[in-house]
């Protein structure tokens, strides 16, 4: 399976879009399309845990105050499924490779491998 989760409105992504060859990856852009469990499990078995796929950059992690809580693994998966902006992001899935957000270790990796 190839396919990319993303956001439109996030410049950072539609650059990494245009960075790197998506012909073939399945897109979905998650405001209008949110993860769905399904979804969200199949990512989780491509990684280390839900914690990975967090985004702790999201204005909501901030307005919410959840650096200053103990969050556990299935509060990270229900936030990630109750709101879109927790889901880190772009996440590319590569046949059963992940490559989850846009730090430039992860995009060159994720160059190496799809060009």
């Amino acid at each position: 399976m190839k396919k990319v989760y993303f956001l439109q409105t996030c410049d950072t992504c539609r650059r990494i879009l245009k960075e790197v060859n998506i012909e073939g990856f399945e897109k979905q852009e998650i405001k209008a399309n949110p993860v769905n469990v399904e979804q969200l499990e199949e990512m989780r078995k491509l990684t280390d845990s839900y914690e990975s796929l967090f985004n702790k950059r999201a204005k909501m992690y901030k307005a919410m105050d959840l650096k200053n809580q103990t969050l556990l693994e299935k509060d990270y998966r229900q936030f990630i499924l109750d709101e879109y902006t927790f889901l880190k992001r772009p996440v590319f899935i590569d046949e059963n490779e992940i490559f989850i957000g846009n730090s430039k270790k992860v995009v060159e990796a994720l160059k190496e491998r799809i060009g």
